[in-house]
Protein backbone atom coordinates (compact mmCIF):
# COMPACT_ATOMS: atom_id res chain seq x y z
CA UNK A 1 0.00 0.00 0.00
CA UNK A 2 1.44 3.39 -0.97
CA UNK A 3 1.25 6.57 1.06
CA UNK A 4 -1.47 7.89 -1.25
CA UNK A 5 -3.65 4.91 -0.28
CA UNK A 6 -3.33 5.29 3.47
CA UNK A 7 -6.53 5.82 5.47
CA UNK A 8 -6.98 9.52 6.12
CA UNK A 9 -4.26 10.22 3.59
CA UNK A 10 -1.41 10.50 6.09
CA UNK A 11 1.05 11.34 3.34
CA UNK A 12 -0.97 14.38 2.30
CA UNK A 13 -1.56 15.51 5.87
CA UNK A 14 2.14 15.32 6.74
CA UNK A 15 3.10 17.16 3.57
CA UNK A 16 0.57 19.93 4.12
CA UNK A 17 1.66 20.30 7.75
CA UNK A 18 5.33 20.66 6.81
CA UNK A 19 4.49 23.06 4.00
CA UNK A 20 2.56 25.19 6.46
CA UNK A 21 5.60 25.31 8.76
CA UNK A 22 7.87 26.21 5.85
CA UNK A 23 10.08 23.17 6.47
CA UNK A 24 9.71 21.23 3.21
CA UNK A 25 13.07 22.19 1.73
CA UNK A 26 14.92 21.19 4.91
CA UNK A 27 13.83 17.54 5.04
CA UNK A 28 16.75 16.31 2.97
CA UNK A 29 19.32 18.21 5.06
CA UNK A 30 17.92 16.49 8.15
CA UNK A 31 18.29 13.07 6.54
CA UNK A 32 14.53 12.58 6.44
CA UNK A 33 12.28 11.32 3.65
CA UNK A 34 11.33 13.98 1.14
CA UNK A 35 8.19 14.46 -0.91
CA UNK A 36 7.14 15.92 -4.21
CA UNK A 37 3.76 16.76 -5.68
CA UNK A 38 2.69 15.53 -9.08
CA UNK A 39 0.81 17.55 -11.67
CA UNK A 40 -2.47 16.91 -9.88
CA UNK A 41 -1.13 17.87 -6.47
CA UNK A 42 -0.72 14.31 -5.22
CA UNK A 43 2.04 13.68 -2.70
CA UNK A 44 4.83 11.16 -3.31
CA UNK A 45 7.21 10.42 -0.43
CA UNK A 46 10.70 9.03 -1.10
CA UNK A 47 13.12 7.18 1.18
CA UNK A 48 16.45 9.10 1.39
CA UNK A 49 18.54 5.90 1.28
CA UNK A 50 16.79 3.58 -1.15
CA UNK A 51 15.18 6.37 -3.24
CA UNK A 52 12.05 4.22 -3.28
CA UNK A 53 8.51 5.29 -2.32
CA UNK A 54 7.69 5.04 1.38
CA UNK A 55 5.37 2.24 2.38
CA UNK A 56 2.65 2.56 5.01
CA UNK A 57 4.86 1.47 7.92
CA UNK A 58 7.62 3.89 6.97
CA UNK A 59 5.20 6.77 6.71
CA UNK A 60 3.73 6.01 10.13
CA UNK A 61 7.28 5.88 11.54
CA UNK A 62 7.97 9.29 10.02
CA UNK A 63 4.76 10.63 11.53
CA UNK A 64 5.78 9.42 14.99
CA UNK A 65 9.29 10.83 14.57
CA UNK A 66 8.10 14.28 13.58
CA UNK A 67 5.50 14.43 16.35
CA UNK A 68 7.55 13.06 19.22
CA UNK A 69 8.58 16.48 20.62
CA UNK A 70 6.55 18.03 23.41
CA UNK A 71 3.96 16.82 25.90
CA UNK A 72 1.15 16.95 23.34
CA UNK A 73 2.42 14.98 20.32
CA UNK A 74 -0.53 15.90 18.14
CA UNK A 75 0.49 19.56 18.44
CA UNK A 76 4.24 19.00 18.42
CA UNK A 77 6.65 20.81 16.14
CA UNK A 78 9.71 19.01 14.73
CA UNK A 79 12.34 20.93 16.69
CA UNK A 80 15.41 19.52 14.84
CA UNK A 81 13.86 20.60 11.55
CA UNK A 82 13.17 24.07 12.92
CA UNK A 83 16.80 24.35 14.00
CA UNK A 84 17.99 23.35 10.54
CA UNK A 85 15.61 25.84 8.96
CA UNK A 86 16.82 28.60 11.27
CA UNK A 87 20.44 27.76 10.49
CA UNK A 88 19.68 27.98 6.77
CA UNK A 89 18.00 31.37 7.20
CA UNK A 90 20.93 32.70 9.24
CA UNK A 91 23.40 31.57 6.60
CA UNK A 92 21.39 33.24 3.87
CA UNK A 93 21.32 36.47 5.87
CA UNK A 94 25.06 36.32 6.47
CA UNK A 95 25.83 35.67 2.81
CA UNK A 96 23.64 38.62 1.85
CA UNK A 97 26.17 40.89 3.55
CA UNK A 98 29.63 41.86 2.28
CA UNK A 99 31.98 38.95 1.61
CA UNK A 100 34.92 38.25 -0.67
CA UNK A 101 36.15 35.42 -2.84
CA UNK A 102 39.86 34.93 -3.50
CA UNK A 103 39.41 36.89 -6.72
CA UNK A 104 37.54 39.88 -5.28
CA UNK A 105 39.79 40.03 -2.22
CA UNK A 106 42.85 39.97 -4.49
CA UNK A 107 41.44 42.92 -6.41
CA UNK A 108 40.80 44.81 -3.16
CA UNK A 109 44.33 44.15 -1.94
CA UNK A 110 45.94 44.83 -5.30
CA UNK A 111 47.59 41.41 -5.23
CA UNK A 112 47.54 38.29 -7.36
CA UNK A 113 44.92 35.63 -6.77
CA UNK A 114 47.58 33.03 -5.93
CA UNK A 115 49.26 35.32 -3.40
CA UNK A 116 45.89 36.16 -1.86
CA UNK A 117 44.88 32.50 -1.63
CA UNK A 118 48.17 31.68 0.10
CA UNK A 119 47.80 34.59 2.53
CA UNK A 120 44.22 33.65 3.37
CA UNK A 121 45.14 30.01 4.02
CA UNK A 122 48.05 31.04 6.22
CA UNK A 123 45.93 33.47 8.23
CA UNK A 124 43.20 30.86 8.58
CA UNK A 125 45.65 28.24 9.84
CA UNK A 126 47.02 30.78 12.33
CA UNK A 127 43.47 31.48 13.59
CA UNK A 128 43.83 35.04 12.39
CA UNK A 129 41.09 35.21 9.78
CA UNK A 130 37.53 33.93 9.57
CA UNK A 131 37.06 31.91 6.38
CA UNK A 132 33.82 30.12 5.50
CA UNK A 133 33.17 27.28 3.07
CA UNK A 134 29.96 27.58 1.04
CA UNK A 135 28.44 25.55 -1.76
CA UNK A 136 29.76 28.13 -4.20
CA UNK A 137 33.29 28.13 -2.77
CA UNK A 138 35.37 29.79 -0.07
CA UNK A 139 34.37 33.25 1.14
CA UNK A 140 35.97 35.73 3.52
CA UNK A 141 33.32 37.67 5.48
CA UNK A 142 33.80 41.38 4.84
CA UNK A 143 32.89 42.68 8.30
CA UNK A 144 36.33 41.68 9.63
CA UNK A 145 38.33 43.54 6.99
CA UNK A 146 39.64 47.07 6.62
CA UNK A 147 39.16 49.09 3.46
CA UNK A 148 42.49 47.67 2.27
CA UNK A 149 41.27 44.11 2.73
CA UNK A 150 43.31 43.30 5.84
CA UNK A 151 42.04 42.05 9.20
CA UNK A 152 40.77 44.83 11.45
CA UNK A 153 43.37 44.99 14.25
CA UNK A 154 40.76 45.29 16.99
CA UNK A 155 39.17 42.00 15.89
CA UNK A 156 42.36 39.91 16.03
CA UNK A 157 42.16 39.27 19.81
CA UNK A 158 38.44 38.53 19.45
CA UNK A 159 38.71 36.13 16.53
CA UNK A 160 41.75 34.21 17.67
CA UNK A 161 40.32 32.48 20.77
CA UNK A 162 37.12 31.55 18.94
CA UNK A 163 38.89 30.00 15.97
CA UNK A 164 41.57 28.37 18.10
CA UNK A 165 38.82 26.67 20.12
CA UNK A 166 37.50 25.09 16.92
CA UNK A 167 34.31 27.11 16.76
CA UNK A 168 32.30 26.45 13.61
CA UNK A 169 33.06 29.34 11.20
CA UNK A 170 29.36 29.92 10.48
CA UNK A 171 28.61 30.13 14.19
CA UNK A 172 31.54 32.49 14.73
CA UNK A 173 30.33 34.70 11.88
CA UNK A 174 26.84 34.81 13.32
CA UNK A 175 28.01 35.54 16.87
CA UNK A 176 30.31 38.33 15.78
CA UNK A 177 27.75 40.11 13.62
CA UNK A 178 24.51 39.70 15.55
CA UNK A 179 23.35 40.88 19.00
CA UNK A 180 25.08 38.74 21.64
CA UNK A 181 23.70 37.84 25.05
CA UNK A 182 27.17 37.99 26.62
CA UNK A 183 27.30 41.65 25.59
CA UNK A 184 23.83 42.68 26.67
CA UNK A 185 22.46 42.48 23.14
CA UNK A 186 25.22 44.50 21.49
CA UNK A 187 26.95 43.36 18.27
CA UNK A 188 30.50 42.12 19.05
CA UNK A 189 32.27 43.31 15.90
CA UNK A 190 30.79 46.78 16.33
CA UNK A 191 31.54 47.07 20.03
CA UNK A 192 35.11 45.89 19.44
CA UNK A 193 35.76 49.11 17.50
CA UNK A 194 35.13 51.15 20.66
CA UNK A 195 38.38 51.32 22.70
CA UNK A 196 36.35 51.73 25.88
CA UNK A 197 34.50 48.46 25.24
CA UNK A 198 37.15 46.39 23.45
CA UNK A 199 38.22 44.53 26.60
CA UNK A 200 34.62 43.53 27.29
CA UNK A 201 34.30 42.01 23.82
CA UNK A 202 37.57 40.14 24.16
CA UNK A 203 36.49 38.75 27.51
CA UNK A 204 33.16 37.61 26.05
CA UNK A 205 34.97 35.92 23.18
CA UNK A 206 37.28 34.08 25.57
CA UNK A 207 34.32 32.89 27.66
CA UNK A 208 32.52 31.66 24.55
CA UNK A 209 35.68 29.94 23.32
CA UNK A 210 35.95 28.11 26.63
CA UNK A 211 32.40 26.81 26.23
CA UNK A 212 33.15 25.68 22.68
CA UNK A 213 36.31 23.86 23.82
CA UNK A 214 34.45 22.16 26.67
CA UNK A 215 31.73 20.87 24.36
CA UNK A 216 34.13 19.58 21.72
Amino acid sequence: MTSEQLPGDLGERLASWLEGLGLTEHLGAAGLPTFARDGEGGVHWTDPVTRKPLDADQLHQLDRLLHREGSEPEHAVPVPLLLIARQARVRQELLAGPSYTYETLAALRGASVNATRFAVHKAQNDHGLLVVATEAGTVVPGFQLTEAGELRPELEPVLRPLLAAGMDPWRAWAWLTQPAGLLGGQVPEQVAADPAEADVVRHAAVRLAERVAESA
